[in-house]
């Protein structure tokens, strides 16, 4: 009993830090409603948003930490059991194979998969959470049409409310048929991986076919491209080259499970999800496979990884499946590549239909045209980086090639590729997002604290031979293109630059009250 104290104080430590963060995130929401019906500068407001999304998102990771502790501890005492259980069962086998020795290797083998399987079965068993169906219904209000946010082929999704938390619930159609195998695949794989791009389990009830996951605020990959959201602006481009990369090294996890790769399979938009902050985790893996291990196959890992199949009858979206796998029933890491390179094509172009995609782009490289496969990006997302472009385009085609060896290998060859062309993105996303800032501090700046040519609050002021003040950087550079004044248009006597010290100085003060 006493070595669970620390576990329980540990517990109550983490409740009191989800309070405690409830109280504040309150504190901020007040805030935010007076900003509303006073007058608050746009900066106050846009502080006090940045930190009520700040603040909820401490309470969900508190949250989460809280429930995967309690699931650690469990899984500690069920692994305990498990040995114990499987030390009895292997005993007999062991006993029986001294006794065969002159029969082979065989049985000792055979012994290990009996221990292995008797492992796996209790894990598959113990590890998520279990909800009762009147704890789901609750949740749901009694599975309520206002709270649907998906719908698929085995099942409705619906936004649901557990205590503080908000999670999403899928229900299945109906408890027949293959839509309990997905049901059982998905706890089987979500139960026992952890990933920063997996969509988390939080737990289920099996017996009615309920599970429930984390609650993606933004919606699926597929709704954003499609624009389904109102009031959502499009993708940015430095956003989906990221999230390309983030779903890449979610699909590398999974082929790099012990003992066995998992094949998602079923690769699309639809089943990548979005957060509030638009971070992806890849979803549904209930048409997910194991590629099964035998001795000699090297472990799965590195090339031999890439190369190891499994024959099953082919399942998944159609213009996602791999064709090798299709036609052949032949299922491999590879079948993953294919989707993922067609999913980064929709990024680069925002089709909302695959179909004939990857001819398309092919055939507008080859003209070499550099105009003509501009067209061909999606201009909602801003101004693409030609170069960057173009090598993703090339890195999604050799992804979408027709043989399965012909395709790059995801750990030796696209997620470094992935990774450059992510760097300049967040290079891109960081000039914006402090170009968006300075913007929202400018409108609420005083007039005379802008640069005449930048229009943003300037850094060093100085006064110009027209007697006019701009941004030091700003006259510089325009004196060195023209010898004009920027304010009348008259020709500048001289160059020189005085600094003015009293404009730098409120500028500062200024700033520093409006942090």
């Amino acid at each position: 009993m006493c070595n669970l104290c620390p576990f329980f104080a540990k517990k109550d430590d983490l409740k009191l830090q989800i309070e405690s963060m409830k109280v504040k995130l309150r504190h901020l929401q007040k805030l935010h409603e007076c900003a509303h019906t006073e007058p608050v500068d746009s900066t106050q407001k846009l502080h006090n948003n940045l930190g009520i999304q700040r603040v909820e998102h401490e309470i969900k990771l508190r949250e989460i930490d809280l429930t995967e502790e309690m699931v650690r501890r469990l899984l500690r005492r069920m692994e305990r059991e498990e040995e114990e259980v499987a030390e009895r069962e292997a005993q007999p086998i062991q006993t029986s194979s001294g006794q065969k020795a002159t029969e082979g290797d065989g049985d000792h083998q055979n012994a290990g998969k009996i221990n292995t399987g008797l492992k796996n079965a209790g894990r598959c068993l113990t590890e998520y959470n279990r909800y009762s169906w009147e704890h789901i219904q609750a949740a749901t209000s009694s599975f309520s049409s206002d709270l649907v946010i998906g719908k698929g082929t085995y099942g409705t999704v619906y936004k649901a409310k557990f205590q503080h938390t908000v999670a999403a619930v899928k229900v299945l159609n109906s408890l027949e048929g293959f839509g309990t195998q997905q049901l059982q695949q998905e706890l089987e794989v979500l139960g026992k991986i952890r990933h920063p791009h997996l969509l988390l389990l939080l737990g289920a009830c099996p017996e009615h076919g309920c599970v429930v996951y984390e609650y993606m605020e933004s919606g699926s990959l597929d709704d954003a491209l499609h624009h389904r959201r109102n009031g959502t602006p499009p993708l940015a481009w430095y956003d989906r080259v990221r999230i390309a990369w983030e779903v890449a090294t979610a699909v590398a996890f999974l082929h790099s499970a012990r003992p066995d790769p998992i094949i998602h399979r079923d690769l699309k938009p639809a089943n990548i999800l979005l957060d509030r902050n638009l971070a992806s985790k890849v979803g549904d893996v209930g048409l997910s496979t194991a590629l099964l291990h035998h001795p000699g196959t090297g472990g799965g890992g590195g090339q031999q990884q890439s190369t190891m199949v499994r024959n099953t009858t082919p399942v998944g979206t159609f213009c996602y499946i791999d064709p090798e796998y299709q036609r052949t029933g032949a299922v491999s890491a590879k079948s993953d590549v294919y989707a993922l390179g067609v999913v980064v094509l929709q990024l680069l172009t925002g089709r909302t239909s695959p179909l004939g995609l990857a001819h398309a782009v092919e055939t507008t490289l080859e003209e070499d045209s550099g105009d003509s496969f501009a067209e061909m990006l999606d201009t909602t997302a801003g101004e693409w980086p030609p170069e960057e472009a173009r090598e993703l385009a090339l890195l999604a085609l050799r992804c979408a090639e027709m043989r399965r060896r012909d395709r790059p290998g995801l750990r030796e060859h696209i997620l470094p590729a992935l990774e450059r062309i992510k760097d300049v993105a967040a290079r891109a996303a960081r000039e914006t997002k402090a170009l968006l800032l300075r913007t929202a501090s400018s409108s609420a700046a005083p007039g005379h604290f802008l640069c005449p040519i930048l229009q943003e609050i300037m850094e060093d002021p100085c006064v110009a031979a027209d007697g006019y003040t701009y941004d030091r950087k700003a006259i510089e550079t325009w004196v060195s293109m023209k010898d004009k004044s920027p304010m009348t248009n008259l020709r500048l006597p001289c160059k020189s630059l005085i600094p003015n010290h009293s404009l730098r100085s409120a500028i500062m003060d200024w700033s520093s009250k409006n942090r």
